[in-house]
């Protein structure tokens, strides 16, 4: 359901909450390493999500990626919908174009159970919770 892209920036935004929280930025090279992306995919992420103010960067040498305390509250839908788009949770679970209640695909009624759990689960969830169990040690990125 969620694209490569989408995946590689919530273990960005996730992995820069944990360094937020202990007041430090990242550079996109020390993200990359810790989340196991290519920078160059990486690179035009964090500029998407920079742009839409899901994180902040700043320039020279004490620059960096990181996220203030507000922008870690926020619900990892927005990540997913900055990146794959508002429709991602309305589309076909076999990717038919023209799917839907009056003409539905052979998993329509079943799929669209497991898109509303997954985008429930996604708009619960803050970055500061996902980021918890990550500097827990429960979870890792990588």
């Amino acid at each position: 359901m969620l694209s490569y892209t989408c995946k590689v920036a919530i273990k960005a935004v996730i992995y820069l909450s944990a360094k937020s929280a202990k007041n430090e930025k990242s550079s996109m090279r020390h993200i990359a390493e810790n989340i196991n992306a290519s920078e160059h995919t990486l690179g035009k992420i964090l500029q998407t999500l920079a742009r839409h103010r899901l994180i902040n960067s700043v320039k020279g040498p004490s620059g960096g990626f990181y996220l203030t305390e507000n922008q870690q509250k926020q619900p990892v839908l927005h990540i997913i919908e900055t990146i794959e788009g508002k429709e991602v949770f309305k589309e076909c679970g076999l990717g038919l174009t023209r799917c839907s209640e009056v003409r539905p695909c052979p998993i329509h009624h079943e799929y669209k159970v497991a898109r509303n759990m997954i985008e429930d689960l996604f708009s619960k969830k803050r970055v500061k919770d996902l980021r918890d169990s990550v500097s827990n040690g429960l979870a890792h990125l990588n």
